[in-house]
């Protein structure tokens, strides 16, 4: 079953929803006002409720198609798909605007605000989650482990840190022992609203990130799996430490090239990295089959 024709049992489930609530007030309409609000050129017959929906529907849909569960990676097309779905996304569709109150929430000098989050939706093999940063908030640098992560900036400038790590470094040898691990820098840059989607995969792709934010923004993530603990996909932090710091190793990455690698060190639980839990209020998911 394609994701159009699911799209279309959606907007009948949510016209039944609509029926069963307004039964009262449909029976004391008129038959030109009916026709007013249902326009039999469309061939969905969809209100502008409905509508704004289908984004997020479709993002769902493609994500219940798309993630495999643990130990899977999404299929070059398969990111496409999520991409091009992503890409077209506006704020709008998750019933987000620049005026929202969070936005307008001023900054104390000194103290770094806290980051809030929403979960959208979220199941064992993938979830939907929007991190609302004020301005000056950090994410702070963290890993994804066996996870592919799609980021889509919705509202504001962030300013993006990512790094791979190394499948072979010196980080392991004898002279080094605080175990430092060596990484490539993969994004050192601000973005800017609307942009196109990020993707990280398990080993790629700036799998360790950070977030600062230059104005206030909304980020939607789409994770899968999502972090688990019990299933060894606990979230880690790190601390990037210049390249050039030990001599040592310079004889294996020098001149030019260094400037793209620097050492990673894993840190305790920062607390910059709590966040508030809120409650999302935009569109809902209607769940479905992925037959």
């Amino acid at each position: 079953m394609t994701i159009e024709v699911r799209l279309a049992e959606v907007s009948k489930t949510i016209r039944k929803r609509k029926c069963s609530r307004k039964s009262s007030s449909s029976n004391g309409a008129s038959t030109s006002s009916r026709k007013r609000r249902r326009s039999p050129s469309s061939p969905l017959s969809i209100t502008e409720e409905e509508r704004s929906l289908f984004p997020l529907q479709k993002l769902y849909m493609s994500c219940v198609d798309v993630f495999k569960g643990a130990g899977t990676v999404p299929s070059p097309s398969d990111v496409q798909k999520l991409c091009r779905i992503l890409d077209g996304m506006r704020a709008e569709d998750l019933g987000l605007s620049r005026n929202l109150q969070f936005f307008k929430t001023k900054s104390n000098p000194g103290i770094t605000p806290k980051v809030a989050c929403t979960t959208i939706y979220q199941s064992e093999k993938f979830s939907l989650c929007i991190f609302f940063l004020p301005v000056n908030a950090v994410i702070p640098l963290h890993n994804h482990p066996e996870m592919t992560v799609f980021n889509k900036l919705l509202i504001g400038k962030v300013h993006i840190k990512a790094y791979d790590l190394l499948n072979s470094n010196k980080s392991d040898d004898s002279n080094n022992p605080s175990k430092l691990k060596l990484a490539s820098l993969k994004a050192d840059g601000i973005f800017t609203a609307p942009c196109n989607t990020s993707v990280l995969y398990p080993t790629s792709g700036g799998n360790i990130h950070a977030f600062t934010a230059i104005t206030p923004c909304a980020i939607l993530d789409v994770m899968g799996p999502p972090y688990s603990k019990k299933d060894g996909r606990d979230c880690s932090y790190y601390r990037d430490i210049p390249f050039d710091a030990f001599p040592y190793e310079q004889a294996v990455i020098s001149g030019e090239e260094s400037e793209r690698y620097c050492w990673l060190e894993e840190i305790e639980v920062p607390k910059e990295s709590e966040m508030e839990g809120i409650e999302y209020m935009g569109p809902q998911i209607i769940e479905m089959s992925s037959s």
